[in-house]
């Protein structure tokens, strides 16, 4: 099995090109046979809302919602920050599917002890 791949990413779509950079990375990570946790803090809790990530950040970048059903296909998974979520008043109702609420204890126990590669944007 490949090694495991964790992306953290605290924007959200007021810079829809560091979005589209994040989830190229996972969709790789993801698509190559890496078990893939994409980490969604401060705005990009968004995100992981069913019609959120829409739109096209640039000339020539793929749909963000080509890339999220890339993600999920491949078995990607989101964990978003319960603390970030809670304090923009958001619905845990319209998550997403492979979304779900989860803070730092979370996601090192999804790491454990192998280790995995890390990317923050």
């Amino acid at each position: 099995m490949a090694g495991k791949a964790v992306i953290s990413l605290t924007t959200g779509l007021e810079d829809p090109e560091r979005v589209t950079v994040a989830l190229l990375v996972a969709v790789g990570a993801a698509e190559q046979g890496r078990p893939t946790l994409m980490f969604l803090t401060k705005e990009a809790t968004r995100l992981a809302l069913d019609g959120v990530a829409t739109g096209i950040a640039c000339d020539g970048c793929p749909p963000l919602a080509d890339l999220m059903t890339r993600y999920a296909k491949a078995g990607g998974t989101f964990l978003v920050c319960p603390l970030c979520f809670d304090s923009r008043k958001l619905d845990q109702r319209q998550l997403i599917g492979g979304a779900e609420l989860g803070g730092t204890v979370p996601m090192w126990q999804w790491i454990g002890d192998e280790g995995a590669t890390t990317f923050s944007y």
